[in-house]
């Protein structure tokens, strides 16, 4: 019974018409790895900044599933990519080129004979960073067939371990395309010596009967998307493996129950992100100085980050719409404040790689000693003391992680404020950090308001060590 390697293409069909937040891309992944799949395919940088900070997220959180990312088309694209996505447990480079003259004059404003030595190229420069390198023929069953097997060939030869068949246009029906594939795998007999996977569009809703019987004749991975997709459905594609997968001789390891389960998670995820929303006209705006002013759930979402303008912040793209996201929760309860706006910033703006972390602290404070502190972080694997008397427990123990990174930075601001209620409250404190002209904002938790201040000081600090990096 042969085992079928499933690559989930969620994450990338859905950046194509939905806007995911940056934790609602994370949950996904979490929830796709935890089934078992073969790969989780995520979408090419387009940002550096804000997509190699989720990238390496991702690859963080996922232990099981291979981590799929396209390269962009240059060898520079190929280092910016591996850089992304080599933390993870099974990176995969992948290089998606179209197979078309028509995509491949659109897409890569080559002629045929540079496109192939684009491939020989880029192919080797993956290759020669990663183990596991696909080659994606987008557009394959529109192709001429003497440039596909050329291309085919060169990126086996190049060292590419996948090699992954599109009928991007969705347009061959099963035998069509079952007979296609044969044709390759009689022509290239290199075929045979490395993965081959399929992609089929079910725009003529044979989606997942093309695929299903592509594998009975050799193909080693089925691309699937477990909603909103062009893609055959993985919960059909499951159904019948498992009432059929022994009539066709295959198996997989994902079980259609724990499936569905997923699946409502992730379809409950995506609700509602398929259709833009306008937002409400503004009841409020900024004052010039940002000192005073007051925001309702009315507020438009432009005068909202004019307002965090105004209080010194320059966000990218993605953490402006988690903080917009942040601000309509909080201002459906209470009008927002230039404070509160602060505080929302400084929770729901995307975190940076840790550079710093907090292992320990030791506070010594009383009416009749000086405060003292003792604070441990942690850098690249090594741990870090420092050690400095302040004027109260919170100013010393600034002070003894300023002494740790050799460098004083100018303090903003600092708030400190109770989130629940109760003897055991849970207390959240917000760091505002100025170097040179930008002003960075960590935020902390802790049911010790020390321990939360600690916290938000070395998370603005992991701000300014990433940004100037």
């Amino acid at each position: 019974m042969k085992k079928i390697a499933i690559s989930d293409m969620t994450l990338k069909e859905m950046s194509k018409t939905a806007q995911l937040s940056f934790k609602e891309k994370i949950e996904i992944a979490k929830l796709i790895d935890r089934l078992n799949l073969s790969v989780i395919e995520i979408s090419p940088i387009s940002n550096a900044k804000i997509d190699t900070i989720l990238i390496k997220t991702i690859s963080t959180c996922v232990k099981n599933s291979v981590i799929a990312l396209p390269v962009n088309l240059t060898e520079e694209g190929v280092d910016e990519a591996w850089e992304a996505v080599k933390g993870a447990k099974k990176p995969r480079l992948q290089v998606v080129v179209p197979m078309s003259a028509v995509q491949m004059e659109y897409i890569c404003r080559k002629k045929p004979a540079k496109v192939l030595e684009m491939i020989d190229v880029l192919v080797k420069k993956a290759a020669a960073v990663c183990e596991d390198v696909e080659f994606v023929a987008t557009d394959a069953t529109r192709s001429e067939p003497e440039f596909l097997r050329k291309a085919i060939e060169c990126a086996i030869s190049g060292g590419a371990k996948t090699i992954t068949i599109c009928d991007t246009a969705g347009e061959m029906i099963t035998d069509e395309f079952t007979k296609f594939i044969t044709e390759l795998y009689s022509d290239i007999p290199d075929l045979k010596d490395v993965r081959v996977g399929i992609n089929a569009s079910d725009e003529l809703n044979m989606g997942t009967a093309t695929v299903l019987s592509a594998v009975k004749i050799g193909v080693d991975e089925i691309k699937t998307a477990s909603c909103n997709s062009t893609l055959p459905s993985m919960e059909s594609v499951l159904k019948i493996i498992r009432a059929r997968g022994d009539t066709i001789g295959v198996t997989t390891d994902v079980g259609v129950t724990e499936f569905q389960r997923a699946a409502k998670q992730i379809s409950w995820i995506c609700e509602g992100k398929n259709e833009h929303t306008p937002y409400s006209a503004a009841s409020a705006s900024a004052s010039d100085g940002g000192d005073s002013f007051s925001l309702s759930e009315y507020t438009d979402m432009k005068t909202v980050l004019d307002a965090v303008a105004s209080l010194g912040y320059d966000l990218s793209e993605e953490d402006a719409e988690r903080v917009y996201e942040e601000f309509k929760r909080t201002a459906s309860k209470k009008q927002i404040s230039p404070r509160e706006l602060d505080a929302i910033v400084a929770s729901a703006a995307m975190q940076v790689p840790q550079t710093y972390k907090l292992v320990s602290f030791v506070i010594n404070s009383g009416n009749i000693i000086s405060s003292t502190a003792n604070v441990l972080l942690e850098k690249d694997g090594k741990q870090l003391s420092g050690v400095c008397i302040g004027d109260g427990p919170i100013d010393a123990a600034f002070l003894a992680i300023e002494q740790i990174v050799g460098h004083h930075y100018e303090l903003d601001d600092f708030q400190i404020q109770s989130v629940t209620e109760g003897r055991e409250a849970i207390g959240s404190a917000v760091v505002k950090l100025r170097s040179g002209a930008k002003v960075y904002s960590g935020n902390g938790i802790s049911t010790d308001i020390i321990g939360a201040s600690i916290r938000a000081y070395v998370s603005a600090l992991n701000k300014i060590v990433y940004e100037e990096a």
